[in-house]
């Protein structure tokens, strides 16, 4: 490839990420409108802020395992390019499409010289290992539908299909590929626990330790129905729906709703603190 088709990939790719930002300013706007900020201490601004960096981090599990689907397909990347062109796309999620990051980040995989089709392969991979890894969190809400499963038993429950799925994928195909599976799970269960403790924040009652797991699992399993149902970007709207009738009989209309708009705002702040943080890492 030309070094001007290469320029071209690398602008395209970046302007993707650009007019992301300013769907995220867009979005950051309107949760303001729906947040009644004079209830804000600020040690809850400091908390906001500090689940927005955890956030923002826990992209890295993310960016780590695209890299190791795309070293699965023969594709050497070091990760710090591999963080690089996933944080640099990343806001383009927000694009109305759905699908417009992962245009960007072909285009910048292709820049620096990787090859089309395993950079397609990865993408297709990584969507996929995202669904399996959404619905391992499906026993541990069983004891938000079911009365007679107790919590402990559904996060053995769990932690069984975890083992067994990691197992499968490193027998079916290679411990990379299953790695990179247990990455996904990893973020999929520090986003889980960020609303577990904004509930914890705006609910006036406390929930049992026991039943963490659960709303853990609950926002899990929302965040796949928003994820595989079309909707709106990042899956507006369908997340709301699932969170209600999981924990409509736990949590208060008002209080899930402020949770959930404020863990909305936080996973936006999150993926633009990673986006900032990725452009000082250097092109290598």
């Amino acid at each position: 490839m030309s070094p001007n088709w290469r320029k071209a990939l690398y602008l395209f790719g970046g302007s993707l990420g650009v007019l992301g930002i300013v769907f995220v300013a867009l979005r950051l706007h309107s949760y303001v409108e729906e947040l009644d900020f004079s209830q804000f201490t600020p040690r809850v601004w400091s908390l906001i802020f500090f689940l927005s960096v955890v956030y923002g981090a826990a992209n890295l599990f993310l960016a780590v395992a695209w890299r190791k689907l795309l070293l699965y397909f023969d594709s050497q990347i070091s990760v710090a390019q591999a963080i690089r062109l996933f944080g640099l796309s990343q806001l383009a999620k927000y694009v109305p499409g759905n699908i417009v990051h992962l245009a960007g980040r072909q285009a910048l995989g292709m820049a620096i010289g990787l090859l089309p089709k395993p950079l397609a392969k990865s993408v297709l991979w990584e969507l996929g290992g995202l669904l399996v890894a959404g619905a391992l969190f499906t026993p541990i809400v069983a004891p938000l539908v079911f009365e007679l499963v107790s919590a402990w038993l559904s996060l053995t429950v769990f932690t069984a299909a975890l083992l067994c799925a990691w197992f499968v994928v490193r027998r079916l195909f290679t411990t990379t590929v299953s790695n990179a599976l247990l990455d996904q799970c990893s973020f999929l269960a520090i986003s889980g626990v960020i609303f577990v403790i904004l509930l914890e924040l705006v609910s006036p009652q406390s929930y049992s330790v026991s039943l963490f797991p659960a709303l853990c699992g609950a926002y899990v399993i929302a965040w796949l129905a928003g994820f595989v149902i079309p909707g709106a970007p990042a899956g507006v709207g369908v997340r709301e729906f699932v969170l209600l009738f999981l924990l409509k009989d736990l949590v208060s209309e008002a209080d899930l709703l402020l949770a959930v708009v404020l863990g909305r705002a936080i996973t936006v702040l999150g993926d633009l603190i990673f986006f900032l943080t990725t452009l000082v890492i250097k092109k290598r």
